[in-house]
């Protein structure tokens, strides 16, 4: 005879929680709707939307101006010297001026991204192509010799920004049985771990990167400690739905939106706006801008990440202090009883 009674020392049938394994797969449509959405999205007709570019001419600048939308922003600069010295620092993605009354000079930065320069180059080329004019154009500001299409920057940012989530994720599901302190150790160990390898093999190693080592390095690590202890954050207080949220903030809008693959000045309007405050695209930036552009903004991506990397660490520790006192209050409101007992 068979008995549907558990046996002694087996472990009895599982009974299924709906309410379980529901959420799971609710999440995971989610993620990737929202990850195929905004990838796939923003590849569809990425238009410039405000590209900086400098022009020597009042003609000129009026030319670029009357182009439809807002598509551009252009400088007036008194010569090609000084909108070259705009491109360097990389105020502006290109200058172009009139050498002669046939010929447009373009000088450009390649730095910027193939989507941005070639914005740069398709405005002018329309322009030369309505005065009857020829273009002499100048890469001035080039993409590293093994970077030929200017995507190790996404594929380095998106490598750590994973990695630091994978962690924070297993290390949010280790509460039981790791010290919060030891939790905490572990990101920062791993932050300055990832930043130093992910920097020699895409600096020394592969020569895909430009930035000094440690600069390369610094902006890794903060990129890591943001990265990681948002996530620890979002999942102490929100739980599995906060670690959803670290994935569509993080890893899906932040690296899609970081400027990298799709130049921050062809995004369109909701993705400019956050673009810069997300740990993906902070990182872009200060890493572009130490390798080609001598530091000028890297500051503020920076102070971003640290920022992130503060808050979360601000977070993590408020949640721990506010679940201690509750532990405490409970237990003296219990003492009575346990006493009457």
């Amino acid at each position: 005879m068979s008995s549907s009674v558990p046996r002694p020392g087996k472990a009895g049938p599982v009974v299924t929680q709906h309410r379980t394994w529901i959420p799971l797969v609710v999440t995971g449509l989610i993620i990737g709707a929202a990850f195929i959405a905004v990838y796939v999205g923003l590849q569809r007709s990425p238009t410039p939307h405000g590209l900086p570019v400098a022009a020597v001419g009042g003609r000129l600048v009026s030319a670029a101006q009357a182009k439809p939308g807002d598509s551009l922003k252009v400088t007036q600069v008194s010569g090609i010297d000084e909108g070259a010295a705009l491109v360097r620092n990389g105020d502006a993605v290109a200058v172009v001026g009139a050498t002669s009354p046939t010929t447009l000079r373009l000088e450009y930065a390649g730095a910027s991204g193939l989507s941005e320069s070639g914005a740069a180059r398709q405005v002018v080329a329309g322009l030369a192509r309505g005065a009857g004019l020829t273009v002499q154009e100048t890469d001035i500001v080039p993409l590293a010799a093994y970077d030929s299409r200017g995507l190790s920057a996404f594929y380095v940012v998106f490598g750590v920004t994973l990695s630091s989530f994978v962690l924070a994720q297993g290390l949010t599901g280790a509460v039981a049985t790791v010290r919060l302190r030891h939790r905490l150790s572990a990101m920062a160990g791993f932050a300055v771990a990832i930043g130093v390898v992910a920097a020699t093999i895409a600096g020394p190693i592969c020569g895909s990167l430009t930035p000094s080592f440690p600069l390369l390095a610094a902006s890794l690590i903060l990129l890591s400690a943001a990265s990681a202890f948002a996530t620890k954050a979002l999942g102490a207080w929100l739980g599995p739905a906060g670690i959803g949220l670290a994935v569509l903030t993080l890893t899906t809008i932040g690296n899609a939106t970081s400027g990298a693959t799709i130049g921050f000045d062809l995004l369109p309007g909701w993705a400019q706006a956050v673009s810069a405050k997300l740990p993906p695209g902070a990182a872009v930036r200060a890493i572009n801008d130490f390798g080609y552009f001598g530091g000028s903004h890297a500051g503020s991506a920076l102070a971003v990440l640290a920022l992130w990397f503060a808050a979360g660490l601000g977070l993590v520790l408020l949640r721990q202090w506010t679940t201690v006192r509750r532990v405490r209050v409970s237990t003296v409101a219990a003492e009575p009883l346990v006493t009457a007992g």
